[in-house]
């Protein structure tokens, strides 16, 4: 057994996390930001502290080291979802450069509380680079997905290769389609999320085609999520460990499909702190290191 960074299924060793306390702060602030961010409507505090309660607890269950980010004025209610502010490798983080206005001061927030903590750094994403880590998918340990989407342009994934590919590193783009528009979350992690060496839960119809036809062959079985769980985040879902899985209540059927192919499955009530702002599991945290 060894530990990586280049993992998205083994076991949780360390992890980054921002609790509902330190990035909602106030029912006042939820109220003056939850439409400019596009939330499908206003989470309530209380109950979104009380959520992330219990998914806090699910992590500390496997995770040996949990680190958080505090609460900073100079943010919004979207760092709840600390995934996207870096890209962790085994060679140090990189820095991001988010493609969502408002959420810009997260990456340096997050690179110093890095630092704070001793944290390799490898780089920066600079302008006119956007990348946000919601896009990022380790398929193995030398293999790195990367959706170009409305939040990670083409000089953002130019400068990501710049980083990884003399480390060895290959990286496969993933032209992902329109779909709502440039206000929508739509991450690669939208529709893919690796579960185990050779296990992915996807969403097929709106994976290009030949970025599924690359997961088959290169022996991948698929948990296909059904239209009717793609809004309520049924495609997002964390590995604690390989098969043992945290995933948002209410997707019985893509739940009974990972159950099938011998995962576990624990859910958690997320209104508040994940269905309201596109954010499930994997974008509630920031994995370092994982055990494979």
């Amino acid at each position: 057994m060894k530990k990586t960074c280049h993992s998205e299924y083994g076991t949780l060793q360390s992890v980054y996390i921002k609790t509902a306390q330190a990035a909602f702060v106030s029912q006042q602030m939820i109220n003056d930001q939850w439409q400019t961010l596009h939330y499908l409507s206003s989470p309530d505090f209380k109950q979104a502290v009380h959520e992330y309660s219990a998914f806090e607890k699910l992590i500390h269950a496997t995770a040996k080291n949990v680190k958080y980010f505090p609460e900073n004025a100079s943010l919004s209610m979207d760092s709840i979802y600390c995934r996207d502010a870096s890209i962790a490798t085994d060679f140090g983080l990189i820095i991001c450069n988010m493609g969502k206005e408002g959420r810009k001061n997260e990456p340096v927030a997050a690179k110093n509380s890095y630092n704070l903590n001793k944290e390799l750094i490898l780089g920066t994403i600079a302008l006119p680079g956007t990348i946000e880590g919601g896009d990022i998918a380790w398929l193995n340990e030398n293999t790195l997905a990367v959706g170009r989407t409305y939040r990670t342009n083409i000089s953002g994934i130019e400068q990501l290769k710049a980083f990884v590919e003399p480390k060895g590193i290959q990286v496969i783009t993933v032209d992902l389609p329109h779909y709502k528009g440039e206000s929508d979350v739509f991450h690669l992690m939208s529709i893919l999320s690796p579960v185990d060496k050779n296990l992915a839960v996807v969403y097929s119809p709106l994976m290009p085609i030949a970025f599924r036809a690359y997961l088959l062959d290169n022996g991948f079985d698929l948990v296909e999520v059904p239209d009717e769980e793609f809004e309520t985040m049924g495609c997002n879902v964390l590995a604690l460990s390989p098969r043992d899985c945290i995933m948002l209540e209410g997707n019985p059927i893509t739940q009974a499909r990972l159950e099938a192919a011998g995962a576990k499955v624990t859910t958690y009530k997320g209104a508040h702190i994940s269905l309201k702002g596109g954010g499930g599991p994997t974008c509630l945290t920031r994995p370092l290191l994982r055990e494979v």
